[in-house]
């Protein structure tokens, strides 16, 4: 900045914009409130149909995030504004004063083409001291006007980088509350990005101060930005191949670091990934063109061969932590899936050789794993980000690749959690105060996935592969959907749910999937906890609000009797079958399994569970239930419910026991659902009150409980070979 601009600067135009954003910001915060409140709130318990199910809920949704993100966005603006206006003021002001102090000295300053300036004596002869006078005075200008030059430089680099962001749209991520934040995130970029670029010199403490400063600024828009396009792509690769092979073998606490500075640097790259400024467009397709590199972690040294880590296995490998922008997952995934679906012969089968590398000692990983097969981490990326797993996985023949190679590889694991996120809509292991209703494209995933699994010839296998509990999450959020299934055409006012495809289930695909998951742990404890929250919020919503279904009181209550008995059937056959009543070894697994996946769905700690188990009654229908559910999935009688079969229950004045206890057979599971369900509509009637007899409603879930397993018994001799047939 020169001296003129900066002594005759007139400030009061950046006062003015400081007070245009800040009545911005007022109107944007009142527009995210009713956005957030009203409109979001509203789409997604809407009862859509058709077109609106899959567009306008999705961009209803879109739109109320972007409120969101313009208030963070024009807070940050008004605030780097409002910080370097009072600090030019600040900077004019020192210098109008040092200008008067050099002017009693008989000093004179003057501005000189090309912004710099000039300080003379105005007076003859020299009064004694005034060359050192001079200097002192010169020195002084030219400190304000440095930092005047620092301020006001840092501030339009800050600006432009947010306004650059996001080509469409508002910028996310944190609110900077002054100029400072933003310089100082900036200048800690360009500091430690410096660290990754020079291997020569790069020291244990290098690396402990480039971890600090990742955790301190990973999320900020602006120095993950500026550290990846500081770091620059190739570099951060040949980074991470480097440390990985430096400190193979590591133990205790330098792990622990290592560790940390892994999932640091993954979610610095992630923010990174959001911005859409031309530079960082560059640099992500500059990244997933380095895939196919070969990145030797030491080239000069003689005992390392000329293969070291593929790029997509060092790309992958740093994708385990933090959300990832959809596009360019989207991007990565076509260029990664290309590679892994090359081979040829049997779906899935080959895959495992497309990663094999001669450097069998590379371990890109710290921890679990090795880093080796990157579907791993880019698995583990899209289940975080629930609309990019969407968009890999509508596609069936990738699906059915991904899921199939899961039998010759050990990426079960986060291919489930990707599923998961895919079919909920939620990130995995994420908490959310509202469920999200499933599109057509979620169900239609759905589909194939139990289509997969249902195959006779070697679909089951699959849930052998550490995904098992990940499918009964998945069919724990589809109850209403599976119900609708098995129940068939008109029972959607019975069977309540706003989803997109109501009725996009197969039948046959539901009951031989419910049939092979149930033989896991973890898959059958999911569907049973599944079952009994749907179960439990239907039976609420039906006794709270008659008016739902327009007949018979005892016909809802009957259906949903059914409908348990039916689900919980064909799991305690499954269970049954695996004839594991004799083992103490497998009923404490199975015990364990269902405290485990109960404290799961009670904490919301994951996304996929229990979220599209919650009877979800349109609001048109039941502004009540609704209300409930959206205040809290586990609160009233769901929470009843979840605890009745985590806690045990009192059963002829005996002893507590727990319900669905394994190694107790057939009989006692059966009895166990009638009981629940009795229960549960107990509670309903107990917090709404309702007109129908006790004996009688009793009565019509007794009835209608022993219908559906007695129905479950024929329906899996009809569609599967068992044992015990």
């Amino acid at each position: 900045m020169d001296i003129e601009t900066l002594r005759h600067g007139n400030f009061s135009t950046l006062g003015a914009a400081v007070e245009d954003w800040t009545g911005v910001i007022r109107h944007l915060t009142e527009m995210e409130k009713r956005a957030r409140d009203d409109l979001r709130v509203k789409a997604n318990k809407a009862n859509w149909a058709g077109v609106n199910a899959t567009v306008s809920r999705d961009f209803i949704n879109r739109t109320a995030g972007e409120f969101s993100d313009a208030v963070k966005q024009a807070t940050s603006i008004r605030n780097i504004l409002r910080d370097v206006r009072s600090e030019l003021v600040g900077y004019r002001d020192d210098l109008k004063r040092a200008i008067d102090r050099g002017w009693e000295k008989r000093l004179s300053v003057v501005g000189v083409k090309g912004g710099g300036f000039t300080v003379y004596v105005n007076v003859h002869p020299e009064p004694d001291g005034s060359n050192e006078a001079m200097t002192l005075l010169r020195d002084e200008i030219q400190e304000i006007l440095t930092k005047a030059t620092e301020s006001d430089s840092t501030a339009s680099r800050a600006l432009k980088a947010l306004a650059n962001h996001a080509e469409y749209g508002f910028s996310g991520g944190p609110v900077y509350k002054d100029r400072d934040a933003a310089a100082d995130a900036m200048k800690a970029a360009d500091e430690v990005a410096k660290i990754v670029k020079d291997p020569e010199r790069r020291t244990g403490a290098d690396l402990a101060k480039l971890n600090d400063r990742l955790k301190e600024y990973g999320k900020d828009l602006l120095f993950s930005e500026r550290f990846a396009l500081a770091s620059g792509p190739k570099e951060t690769l040949q980074f991470w191949a480097e440390v990985t092979d430096r400190y193979a073998g590591v133990k205790g606490a330098q792990l622990h670091e290592l560790q940390d500075l892994q999932k640091n640097l993954s979610l610095t790259l992630a923010a990174a990934t959001y911005s859409d400024s031309a530079p960082m467009k560059e640099w992500k397709s500059d990244l997933i063109k380095e895939g196919s590199t070969n990145f030797r972690a030491d080239p000069a040294n003689p005992l390392k061969g000329p293969i070291g880590a593929i790029g997509f296995q060092v790309i992958s490998s740093l994708m385990g932590q933090g959300k990832y922008d959809s596009e360019f997952l989207g991007d990565y995934g076509k260029k990664i899936l290309k590679s892994d679906m090359a081979p040829s012969g049997a779906v899935g089968m080959h895959t495992n050789d497309v990663w094999t590398s001669p450097d069998q000692s590379a371990d890109l990983v710290f921890g679990k794993g090795n880093g080796r097969d990157p579907l791993v981490g880019f698995m583990s990326a899209l289940s975080h980000n629930a609309e990019a797993s969407i968009g890999v996985f509508d596609e069936k023949s990738t699906l059915d690749h991904v899921l199939q190679s899961t039998k010759y590889t050990d990426r079960g694991e986060s291919v489930g959690r990707a599923l998961e996120a895919a079919v909920s809509g939620f990130e995995f292991g994420s908490a959310s105060n509202e469920p999200s209703p499933h599109s057509a494209t979620q169900v239609e995933i759905m589909r194939n996935v139990m289509n997969a699994v249902a195959q006779p010839d070697g679909g089951a296998e699959l849930v052998d592969k550490a995904i098992g509990a990940n499918f009964g999450h998945m069919a724990s959020g589809y109850m209403p959907e599976i119900s609708q299934a098995l129940t068939g055409r008109g029972s959607d006012s019975i069977f309540l749910t706003n989803s997109a495809d109501p009725q996009g289930l197969d039948k046959s695909d539901v009951e031989r999937f419910l049939y092979a998951v149930a033989q896991d742990d973890g898959g059958r404890a999911a569907i049973r906890l599944g079952e009994t929250i749907y179960t439990s919020s239907l039976l609420e919503a039906h006794i709270s609000d008659p008016s739902l279904f327009r007949g018979e009181e005892s016909i809802p209550v009957k259906a949903i009797a059914v409908n348990a008995g039916l689900v919980q059937g064909i799991v305690g056959h499954a269970a049954a079958d695996l004839e594991i009543s004799g083992s103490l070894e497998a009923q404490k697994k199975e015990n364990e399994a269902l405290k485990s996946q109960g404290d799961l769905y009670k904490a919301i700690a994951s996304a996929g569970v229990g979220m599209g188990a919650v009877a979800l009654a349109p609001q048109h229908l039941s502004g009540q239930m609704v209300g409930a559910a959206g205040g809290g999935f586990f609160g009233g009688i769901v929470g009843l419910a979840v605890d009745r079969m985590m806690g045990g229950r009192e059963v002829d004045d005996a002893l507590d026991e727990s319900l669905y206890a394994s190694g107790r057979g057939l009989a006692h599971a059966q009895e166990s659902v009638v009981s629940q369900t009795q229960d549960a509509a107990k509670d309903a009637v107990t917090r709404h009150g309702s007109g129908i007899p006790e004996d009688s409603r009793s009565y019509w879930i007794l009835e209608g409980v022993n219908a559906g397993w007695t129905r479950s018994d024929q329906v899996l001799e009809d569609i599967h070979a068992r044992p015990s047939a």
